[in-house]
């Protein structure tokens, strides 16, 4: 019987400036727009990754007349043969379910749209709840996993929170969007009873990306009926992923609105509304906006998930620029359940992105963070005896130690300035994330060396000693080349795909910067190739002092090869207020966790500098900020080692 199709009109002909999913996809487009992965170069959704899903949909969700299969004839021809194999083990449909009231007394409930493929063959089969991720597409841009998970036996149900999505996309699900708010667990929930009356499922799993691994994480704490976990590039706790050292994630607040498919005032409702214009205008952060953000997290509810037993498997990036790892390691570390962090190179949805959307682009390879994601939820919903039981709880890969090669021009044959990986980073595990770090190494920090030079960061050793007395200033408010990153996910994919970004420590404008560099870098048990193997947390202690009130200091590790040039391990910003003109105050915070082998012959370099455009700063222009060293409190380096 044919299924209703939403998506029989192109979109591109009722929604300007969308890809054209009318037009066949050849092979070569659909190797380029999965190796390409989710994002555009702006932050936004790759229109490649859209057209994509939304082609996939079509012929999923087609109507066959007179033996024309039209939808699918737009598909390269091993992509219509797995469309059609699906076809014969599944049934697919397109849905409303209704959710949760928008509020109380309210006349109708949100609707939310969905798509299923249900298993027609004997079962029980078990189910896998996929909440999309945070983008104006919803569910309609993971086609292809939903295919994966189909083959492998699971009946299917994708659906798009509340209130995302563009008016008018069969995708988007009406309502306001409640930020993985109460109103989005009790959907998690009626998505569960649609579910169980629909295909009634012998067990329930949820596997979310982004926004949706939030929602994953909330529903099962909230819900026992959830049976496993797996939550990708994901968050523990919304309030420190947004707001953390005093700091305001300015640029990722940002990126998020855009991502909604409408302006602030029609897709949020008002307290929503009041929220974001508190963080964006810097007012009312502690306690309403903190109090917003751990509603939200699933840290708050570690007792729940740890009642319920909860399997629960993270994956995330060592650079994520929307939720930044410690607040993930944390969430992790309270669980008591069977767990799993895998952590990867690069940026948000980098590595699993191209996997969600697409086959390989070369047959046979495998996408190493999906393959262990299913694997989790073959073990835990299908109990299969695939060594998952087995695993270690953590497992790095080490930045930065993949293998690459120059990628030359098809036409001329040279060079591009891109290079692609041939033998993949290394991956460590561990026990537990408290075993990733062996022991600590204190860097103490000096002065100006000869001529104004840097200061130095010398290993204190035994002797425990460190330089005090030095004062050093820069004038604040003004941006160094000192950056986390060029842009929003799109250093973290060149990361991943083997082109980390290149600084040039020499064009860090020491006026507005203070740095810090060792000596060139020999391993302390003799090992040649790394000199120092930095596995954890970074912590910095530094004493600050203004002529204004507030100050911001921007702290970057770097690598630091032998022709000055480097790339980053690690960073963390801290704004500090209250403060008094000319009087000390010592401040002490935690970097982002790394696992980073900086080689034998490197040096290690600490750079502060005042602005960051990911974050909202506290500097005042032209104002001077000095560093100091005092007795009792030395300013210090404690590079975790392991």
């Amino acid at each position: 019987m044919p299924q209703e199709n939403p998506f029989t009109t192109g979109s591109s002909e009722h929604f300007p400036g969308f890809p054209d999913v009318t037009a066949a996809l050849t092979t070569a487009e659909t190797s380029r727009i999965t190796a390409h992965g989710l994002w555009a170069a702006d932050g936004t959704v790759d229109p490649g990754a859209v057209r994509l899903g939304q082609t996939l949909a079509n012929a999923l969700l087609r109507e066959t007349t007179e033996g024309t299969d039209a939808a699918t004839a737009l598909l390269p021809a091993e992509l219509a043969a797995l469309v059609e194999e699906v076809r014969g083990l599944a049934l697919p449909a397109y849905h409303r379910i209704e959710g949760a009231a928008e509020s109380e007394g309210a006349t109708e409930n949100v609707r939310l749209s969905a798509f299923s493929l249900r298993q027609l063959g004997p079962g029980p089969h078990p189910l896998v709840v996929l909440p999309a991720g945070w983008t104006p597409f919803g569910w309609a841009l993971f086609l292809w996993s939903y295919l994966v998970l189909a083959r492998k036996g699971y009946h299917v149900l994708a659906y798009t929170p509340r209130g995302l999505g563009l008016p008018g996309l069969p995708s988007t699900s009406s309502g306001l969007i409640d930020v993985a708010g109460p109103h989005d667990w009790a959907d998690g929930s009626a998505v569960i009873d649609f579910a169980r009356d629909r295909f009634a499922p012998s067990i329930i799993g949820f596997m979310g990306e982004s926004y949706g691994s939030g929602i994953s994480q909330l529903v099962a704490a909230h819900d026992d009926r959830v049976s496993a976990v797996v939550a990708l590039s994901t968050w523990g706790n919304l309030a420190t992923s947004l707001y953390d050292h005093k700091t305001r994630h300015l640029a990722a607040v940002k990126a998020l609105l855009a991502l909604t498919g409408g302006p602030v005032e029609s897709k949020f409702d008002e307290d929503n509304q009041r929220i974001l214009a508190d963080f964006q205008a810097d007012r009312n952060l502690e306690p309403d906006v903190v109090d917003w953000g751990r509603l939200r997290a699933p840290e708050s509810y570690l007792a729940l998930t740890n009642g319920h037993g909860t399997p629960t498997f993270f994956s995330n990036t060592w650079h994520e620029s929307l939720f930044a790892v410690n607040q993930t390691l944390e969430t992790f570390n309270g669980l008591d359940v069977p767990k799993r962090l895998n952590m990867w190179i690069g940026d948000h949805a980098a590595p699993e992105g191209a996997a969600l959307i697409g086959p390989p682009t070369t047959p046979g390879d495998v996408n190493l963070p999906m393959a262990e994601a299913y694997a989790w939820l073959d073990h835990h919903l299908k109990g299969e005896s695939n060594g998952v039981d087995a695993w270690p709880q953590v497992c790095n890969q080490v930045m930065f130690t993949y293998v690459t090669e120059p990628v030359l021009d098809p036409e001329t044959g040279e060079p591009t300035g891109e290079k692609r990986i041939v033998v993949p980073a290394r991956r460590e595990t561990s026990p537990g994330w408290s075993e990733v770090t062996t022991s600590t190494e204190v860097f103490g920090l000096t002065g100006d060396g000869a001529g104004g030079a840097d200061g130095g960061l010398v290993p204190t050793g035994d002797s425990g000693a460190e330089e005090t007395g030095w004062r050093r200033a820069f004038l604040a408010g003004v941006d160094t080349e000192a950056t986390a990153m060029d842009g929003i996910m799109e250093t973290g994919r060149k990361e991943w795909a083997g082109n980390p970004k290149i600084y040039d420590t020499r064009k860090i404008d020491r006026r507005h910067a203070v740095a810090w560099t060792t000596e060139p870098l020999v391993s302390p048990d003799g090992e040649e190739e790394a000199g120092r193997r930095v596995r954890g947390i970074p912590r910095l202690r530094l004493t600050v002092r203004s002529t204004a009130t507030s100050a911001s200091l921007y702290a970057h590790l770097l690598d630091v090869a032998e022709d000055d040039t480097a790339r980053i391990i690690s960073h963390e910003p801290l704004n500090v207020y209250g403060l008094t003109p000319d009087q000390d105050t010592t401040v002490t915070w935690e970097l982002q966790a790394a696992a980073y082998d900086i080689a034998s012959g490197h040096r290690l370099m600490l750079v502060v500098d005042s602005k960051d455009p990911l974050y909202g700063d506290a500097s005042v222009t032209w104002t001077q900020t000095v560093i100091s060293s005092p007795e009792g409190e030395p300013s210090r380096l404690e590079l975790p080692l392991g």
